[in-house]
């Protein structure tokens, strides 16, 4: 009896769910974040953006990030606007971690970071509670440095590279740039004039402006005109410098390793 040929679509679905399968009967406690993207597909054959969005968070993290570069300029007026937009980041974020996230534990930090965060930075923008901004600052930092860690863990949990880790690259490299910016902010709040620019140097700096900052640092392209100029503020400095740094070349070793991998396996199969 001739078999029917599978669809790419279905014999990837296949491949996938037995990946899941070894992967529940060898650990059952940790059986990583591809048994959860693990979907069947719609039954009418159109995927919509919801099933889409579940299947590739992090595609859905670097879309809202770079749509926050671009929209944040024109949200800078008032500091409910701010509270109310960088609640929805804290939401989404905390979606992207639930998506990848290898055990229940990390999506209650994630949580446990994200409420008392969106809590504070709401009663700072309707209080103008000065003394609050330290700890929305600290706890946002930490929201985005643990979502970044969670993609990290997600991308290197498995031998092969899907379409979302592809996305979850970029989506790290955001995350890792918004953390330090509200490090920088933090510490300009506790130590005041850590940051100057040519425009109004006595001034405090802006989000914008330290984001900037943050970018270009981790970029390590230097384009900012934002210098630290206290110890501590140059200190954060070369520490995301370091980070740029290593995370580029970690992404760069993890692909070398991919297709050096895959050719092992083509050449196995060949034979």
């Amino acid at each position: 009896m001739r078999r029917r040929r599978l669809q790419p679509d279905q014999v990837l679905q296949q491949h996938r769910h037995r990946q899941c399968d070894s992967l529940q009967q060898g650990d059952a406690s940790d059986p990583g974040s591809l048994c959860r993207l693990v979907m069947p597909a719609p039954q009418n054959g159109q995927v919509t953006i919801w099933v889409r969005a579940k299947r590739e968070p992090s595609a859905v993290l670097l879309f809202v990030q770079l749509v926050s570069v671009l929209a944040f300029p024109f949200m800078e007026d008032t500091d409910l606007e701010q509270a109310m937009f960088s609640a929805v980041g804290i939401v989404v974020l905390a979606l992207a971690v639930w998506a990848v996230g290898h055990s229940p534990a990390s999506v209650w930090i994630s949580v446990a970071l994200a409420a008392p965060a969106m809590v504070i930075l709401i009663a700072q923008a309707v209080t103008d509670a000065e003394a609050l901004v330290p700890w929305v600052e600290a706890l946002l930092a930490a929201l985005y440095l643990y979502t970044a860690g969670a993609l990290i863990r997600y991308m290197v949990a498995d031998s092969d590279i899907t379409r979302d880790e592809i996305y979850a690259v970029g989506a790290t490299f955001t995350l890792v740039a918004w953390a330090f910016a509200h490090i920088y902010t933090w510490c300009q709040v506790v130590y005041p004039g850590s940051f100057v620019a040519a425009i109004d140097p006595g001034e405090p700096r802006s989000w914008m402006e330290l984001l900037f900052l943050s970018f270009t640092t981790l970029s390590s392209t230097g384009l900012s005109d934002v210098v630290p100029v206290l110890p501590l503020a140059r200190a954060l400095v070369m520490l995301e410098q370091v980070a740029g740094v290593g995370y580029l070349a970690m992404v760069v070793a993890r692909l070398v390793t991919l297709v050096v991998a895959r050719d092992v396996r083509q050449s196995s199969d060949d034979r």
